[in-house]
């Protein structure tokens, strides 16, 4: 599941019995390592990015397999399979200035940044 708020774009994946979960999509280069999601209680994972404008392909990486979202905007054949599909809206993200660089994510629940 995706939900976007202005350019603030949360993640949700649930596995209740993952022990990791990542998120690789375009906007950082499908790197599969390096946004974590956080797991709650209820066996949700999730992540919070602040894209720019823009469409994007993305995955799950929940112990070492992968996983489409299909309660994305949609989905759309990639080179390896499906991908999930967010939209971040022109006008949604223009409340919220997006992170500097472009087409740049900043993780909202960590501290690091990921260029795409």
């Amino acid at each position: 599941m995706v939900i976007v708020q202005d350019s603030d774009v949360t993640f949700r994946f649930y596995r209740p019995q993952a022990t990791s979960v990542f998120l690789a999509g375009e906007f950082n280069g499908w790197n599969r390592d390096n946004l974590p999601l956080s797991r709650s209680q209820d066996g949700y994972w999730t992540v919070t990015l602040r894209l720019a404008p823009g469409e994007y392909r993305f995955r799950y990486l929940g112990d070492g397999q992968w996983f489409v979202d299909y309660a994305a905007f949609g989905v759309t054949h990639g080179p390896f399979g499906l991908d999930g599909v967010v939209r971040v809206s022109p006008a949604s993200a223009a409340q919220r200035p997006a992170a500097p660089g472009g087409r740049r994510a900043e993780c909202r629940s960590c501290p690091h940044r990921v260029a795409a």
